[in-house]
């Protein structure tokens, strides 16, 4: 089934649009069944998760944290991720270039904006955007490389579009301002409800978990 669901989604999906698999909850079997079916992204929510699936399937793909990171899980974090797409505070980028400095990786980042407001969700307003990306450029073992936005779990896709015009809004709009050190490459939006709305709206990654393996047990 995994391996299906894979194949009819990357089928589908635009030339330019990166398919991440949302591998939240699932065992490393689950994860290696669907990057043999040709994925290339795993995003994890949790770093111990992280850690299982990756002494199973190593670097032949590539890893994107896209949940809460904890600083103090960032040390694990560092060595296997790729790319971290939920960075939205200053004290998290600050912890993420210490524990790059001590093996001289640089790490790419998304700025995880809060693009409905919503108190309970994380992620930077989006009013507060640039200001953060200007203080976290001063930092040496960190690239920003874009921006990740969540948008509603549930309900009728279409209300996730004003979410998704808003981030790409702030996207052109700070792309436009010719930030030093900042490569506009990715915007991540969309998951399995509302990945179509945002392909859309101009994501090029998307956040897919239960399309590929199906509802969690």
């Amino acid at each position: 089934m995994i391996e299906e669901n894979v194949k009819k989604i990357l089928a589908e999906l635009p030339e330019g649009v990166g398919l991440v698999a949302a591998a939240k909850s699932r065992t490393p079997e689950e994860v290696l069944c669907a990057v043999n079916a040709g994925i290339q992204i795993i995003g994890e929510n949790y770093v111990q998760e992280a850690l299982e699936a990756h002494k199973v399937i190593g670097n032949r793909v590539k890893w994107h944290f896209i949940g809460h990171l904890q600083r103090n899980k960032v040390k694990k974090a560092v060595p296997i991720f790729d790319i971290i797409e939920t960075v939205d505070s200053f004290a998290l980028a600050e912890e993420i270039d210490k524990r790059c400095q001590e093996t001289g990786k640089i790490m790419p980042i998304l700025i995880e904006i809060n693009s409905g407001r919503e108190p309970q969700k994380l992620g930077v307003l989006p009013a507060d955007a640039e200001l953060l990306i200007k203080k976290i450029i001063r930092l040496k073992n960190i690239q920003i490389k874009g921006l990740m936005t969540m948008g509603p779990f549930f309900g009728d896709p279409e209300d996730a579009r004003p979410y998704f015009q808003e981030t790409k809004k702030l996207f052109d709009m700070l792309k436009s301002r010719s930030i030093p050190l900042v490569e506009w490459k990715y915007l991540s939006m969309g998951m399995t409800n509302s990945y179509r709305v945002a392909i859309e709206e101009g994501a090029n990654l998307v956040r897919i978990g239960t399309k590929i393996f199906g509802l969690r047990k």
